[in-house]
């Protein structure tokens, strides 16, 4: 659906801010090119990114790794999580766009019901797990629209499949990024007097040598109630490579067996505090209390009450918002416990180390797949659905599954202030203030560049750690987190901005990336025009009031509501 523009290729020194970014340049060798802007990485970060530089006047670049922009809405299938009050506060006025133009397109491209068409809050799978459930290519067709006028008008370009190799740096700064062609192998220089790394992995930080911090800090490093005793940089949330099904009652559509389907199938997790039994069951540990829950999945009808269905759970197409015939079934994302993979991190080791975790983690998700359809228990006695059917038309791949792996946690920069549990998580709140549940807020940062709401929620890590899932409150997004300590022109615009492995739990989310990358776009923007940097922004009063008044023009939120704020998730 998204492929590559014809690209014209120039360049102009990253420092001659005068000249007209993408201009030819006779004395450059080809395969080079400058911009104002390069954003490496095409993710929910990168986009907003690059949509908020464009929107500004400047020339950016754009690389992405997969087919389809959007990251964790699309490349990984993963439908937004969100805060209870999206739909009357969101975090920035384009991420409001975003989602309205979701709704639109299916209403202007699908045959809906008149009730779902006529509905403002339409939610295309009613799903349980978010307000806005949709198909990944509908966010791929949403991003390109608003993308679309900056792509014709050459203030953006392109680059897929492209990712970062190398990088020239000097005196502080990132001269220029060497990115390659995944399918060719074909190499591009490119300049720009500012970097934004929105990879989901922080790929470009070890690159640049910007200094960064991966996996749990220790207790006597944070001070976090939560975090452990000792810091372990190998300890690393799970990802999960989603998947996508419909069930067609009648039809066999039992996929082979997948080649470690009976490792996983008799697989007890090995986790503090313990995992209740097999992974591949319907009991799981609850992620608040990490006491056994029991859960249900049925395609054909709702589970017993109080009982989770997994399969509502992230329904994307709830076939029943349709007209008759749309869909021959409901459509499944399959984003689960079950499929959570933990047993290797997807970097910070040997080079192949991410082929090969992404390789097994593949590998659970077709074994938790093969055993829905011959083996799992069902409500009527039976065992496994055979008409559960892989979509690999939903997620554009060929083998079914997500183009890439659902990240939770990447490398994170050292920046100028990090976020501890201590500003935004609620016990750790009440500790400090001394005040009750509903008496305080989070920290307030008067540097604040943004907000965001989502629970402390950490997965099963490759340490062996069981869930961390605690209450935090409202919180802000501060310019000192996308701050590196010592590097002026690298920012950070994905989930590499300056938070712990604790707070990463909260800050990782659709909206707080897409606030993130917003707030990126608009910080590059204001430096340009104003001849400073953004540690200057931030060390001088008045450029920061008056960067954060452009903020509140262009529709970002700053601060949350009084009658919110003090609302604990």
């Amino acid at each position: 659906m998204n492929r590559r523009a014809f690209l014209s290729l120039s360049a102009v020194s990253p420092l001659a801010h005068l000249l007209p970014a993408f201009a030819a340049d006779p004395r450059r060798p080809p395969g080079e090119l400058a911009a104002d802007l390069v954003v490496l990485g095409g993710g929910v970060g990168g986009v907003a990114c690059a949509l908020a530089a464009a929107r500004n006047g400047l020339k950016v670049v754009v690389t992405e790794e997969y087919d389809w922009i959007g990251g964790q809405l699309t490349a990984q299938a993963v439908p937004p999580d969100e805060y209870p009050t999206i739909e009357t506060f969101p975090p920035t006025k384009l991420y409001g766009t975003f989602r309205s133009r979701v709704r639109d397109f299916y209403r202007r491209n699908y045959p809906p019901t008149e009730a779902a068409a006529k509905n403002p809050a339409l939610n295309p799978g009613n799903g349980s797990v978010s307000k806005l459930c949709h198909e990944p290519r509908v966010a791929v067709a949403v991003l390109l629209e608003l993308l679309a006028p900056y792509l014709s008008g050459g203030r953006v370009r392109l680059l897929q499949p492209y990712v970062p190799v190398a990088a020239d740096t000097g005196r502080d700064a990132v001269k220029a990024v060497t990115v390659r062609d995944t399918r060719t192998g074909r190499e591009l220089t490119l300049t720009a007097p500012y970097f934004a790394d929105a990879t989901e992995l922080g790929d470009v930080l070890p690159l640049a040598g910007v200094e960064f911090v991966t996996g749990a800090e220790g207790r006597r490093d944070t001070r976090e109630p939560h975090a452990p005793d000792r810091a372990d940089p190998a300890d690393h949330q799970a990802c999960t490579v989603c998947f996508a099904v419909d069930h067609v009652a009648g039809e066999d559509h039992t996929i082979p067996e997948p080649r470690s389907y009976r490792q996983w199938k008799h697989y007890v997790p090995r986790l503090d505090p313990p995992w209740p039994g097999n992974l591949l069951s319907w009991d799981m540990s609850n992620p608040v209390t990490l006491k056994p829950r029991a859960v249900a999945f049925d395609p054909a009808g709702p589970a017993p009450k109080g009982v989770l269905n997994l399969w509502t759970y992230r329904r994307i197409a709830d076939r029943a918002n349709f007209a008759d015939g749309t869909y021959p079934s409901d459509i499944c994302l399959v984003n689960w416990p079950q499929n959570d993979y933990w047993l290797q991190p997807l970097f910070g080791g040997p080079l192949d180390r991410r082929e090969r975790a992404v390789g097994a983690a593949k590998e659970l998700s077709l074994s938790l797949l093969y055993w829905m359809q011959t083996e799992a228990p069902r409500a009527d006695g039976r065992r496994g659905w055979k008409g559960l059917r892989l979509r690999p038309d939903v997620v554009g791949t060929e083998d079914g599954l997500a183009m890439a792996p659902y990240v939770r946690e990447s490398r994170r920069v050292k920046a100028a202030f990090t976020v501890t549990e201590q500003h935004v998580g609620t016990d750790a709140r009440a500790a400090a203030t001394g005040k009750k549940p509903g008496e305080f807020a989070a920290e307030p940062f008067p540097d604040s560049v943004g907000v965001g709401s989502y629970r402390i929620d950490l997965h099963p890590s490759t340490g062996g750690k069981n869930y961390v899932d605690v209450s935090s409150l409202p919180f802000q997004i501060p310019l000192g987190c996308l701050i590196p300590q010592r590097v002026e022109n690298l920012l950070p615009a994905c989930k590499t901005i300056g938070v712990t492995h604790i707070t990463n739990g909260c800050y990782r989310l659709h909206p707080v990336e897409w606030s993130v990358g917003e707030a990126v776009g608009e910080l590059v923007a204001f430096c340009r025009s104003k001849g400073r940097t953004p540690r200057q922004v931030r060390r001088d009063g008045a450029l920061l009031k008056d960067f954060q008044a452009g903020l509140t023009k262009a529709g970002v939120a700053l601060e949350w509501p009084a009658e919110v704020a003090k609302q604990p998730r």
